[in-house]
């Protein structure tokens, strides 16, 4: 590569539980820089989360991401003319990225009312192994187990 690499920006642990991995999540909610806004509607959710399901909402927040979390995904190449779905590993933080971006989609397409209850909706679903950003996760784990005689391709 000719330029240097990014360095990497440092997060600031969130003030209620005291994680990067919330400040994380948290800015992918966001909307126009709006940050209290998105702060106060993740807190909303694992609230509404702990209450329904009877167990520490953050908990189940990160074992649903990490349920939501893909480990290989597949990349177009082409060879000879032809294009090729080759099968690939995905970098650590590109993992936690994918899946935290998986579950806010779907947490906005669900039908509730607002973003709190969506979002602690797919919470719970995805937690549970079921929703949307699971269903995602899984397809792209067919994909490249459907692809998996190109991988020889990669380099």
């Amino acid at each position: 590569m000719r330029k240097a690499k990014p360095k990497k920006r440092i997060l600031l642990p969130d003030p209620r539980y005291n994680d990067e991995m919330v400040t994380k999540f948290v800015n992918n909610i966001m909307l126009q820089g709006k940050k209290n806004l998105a702060f106060k509607k993740f807190y909303d959710a694992i609230d509404i989360v702990s209450e329904k399901t009877k167990e520490d909402g953050l908990e189940l927040w990160k074992k649903a991401l990490a349920n939501v979390t893909p480990s290989v995904e597949v990349r177009s190449r082409r060879i000879g003319g032809a294009v090729f779905q080759i099968p690939s590993e995905i970098r650590p933080d590109r993992k936690i990225s994918i899946g935290i971006k998986n579950m806010i989609f779907f947490a906005r397409k669900r039908s509730e009312k607002n973003l709190s209850d969506k979002l602690a909706g797919e919470i719970i679903a995805a937690s549970k192994e079921e929703g949307g950003s699971f269903k995602r996760k899984e397809d792209m784990h067919r994909m490249a187990e459907a692809n998996k005689a190109f991988s020889h391709f990669r380099f």
